[in-house]
């Protein structure tokens, strides 16, 4: 009988554990996962992305309880497949045309919440101060992803120095008039600055531009109208536009101390879009 008795006690006793264990483990799961909620993970590119969410969003995120990470990234391809591949909670870098032509080519769903500032695309140039004294056959670097290069060519466009098809997506292919036979360099978008010595203009989004500490309101000699289309988005995945995270996120994003950031660390080089 003690045998048997003593069996029961040690049987009830690896039970207990086991149930204590199990409850732990459980426990442990929960906490991790509430803790993981608590983390906004954005892929932005440098400057004025990162240094938005660093310096303007986070502490607001902070006050409502969220540890945002910013991962930098340094170009305008792998943001995009680390949010699909969930790596992401969200990103930081891009206007609407580049998202949906990302989408189109590459079979995905991704979505848009808010819309946060607009970055006008500038023409640079350390040989020549104003467009018209290009000389014959000249080189004009333009970013080579389709919607950047889009704008590019409608701003060279504007300014008179080419003439263009009358549709969304361009590439010099579309060029109709050119009448100074420049040669369009197609280029990544994150080269363009370094490009300025070897080439007659450069036409470089903001983002790479300030970068490479150019200011595009003071040192570019043509610049796109503040009523350009192509605002900067947070782009997040289709299912989890209205997740508490990206609620909180686009609160933070569209506030009066982020709009008064841009406002006052861009001084007009970037323009805050709600």
């Amino acid at each position: 009988m003690k045998v048997k008795k003593l069996l029961t006690l040690t049987a009830t006793a690896i039970l207990s554990l086991t149930l204590v264990a199990c409850s732990t483990d459980n426990k442990s799961e929960e906490e991790k996962t509430s803790s993981s909620d608590k983390v906004i993970t954005v892929g932005a590119t440098a400057n004025p992305h990162a240094e938005i969410l660093n310096s303007a969003v986070k502490p607001l995120l902070e006050k409502e309880g969220y540890t945002l990470n910013v991962k930098v990234f340094n170009d305008y391809v792998l943001p995009n497949k680390a949010l699909s591949e969930k790596s992401l909670d969200a990103n930081f870098y891009q206007h609407i045309p580049y998202l949906e032509e990302y989408n189109k080519k590459n079979n995905d769903n991704l979505a848009y919440t808010v819309k946060v500032h607009l970055e006008p695309m500038g023409v640079y140039s350390e040989k020549v101060k104003s467009i018209s004294e290009l000389k014959d056959g000249a080189i004009v670097a333009v970013p080579n992803d389709p919607t950047n290069e889009s704008r590019a060519l409608k701003l060279l466009a504007k300014e008179g120095l080419i003439k263009v098809n009358d549709k969304e997506i361009l590439t010099a292919k579309d060029i109709t008039e050119n009448k100074k036979n420049i040669e369009v360099k197609e280029m990544g978008a994150e080269q363009l600055p370094t490009t300025l010595k070897d080439v007659d203009l450069a036409v470089i989004n903001s983002n790479y531009a300030l970068q490479a500490k150019l200011n595009p309101t003071k040192d570019s000699i043509a610049i796109e109208s503040k009523d350009s289309p192509y605002s900067n988005i947070i782009a997040v995945r289709e299912d989890d536009k209205d997740s508490e995270k990206i609620k909180a996120l686009d609160k933070a994003m569209t506030s009066p101390e982020v709009k008064k950031f841009i406002e006052e660390k861009y001084d007009g080089a970037i323009i805050p879009s709600f």
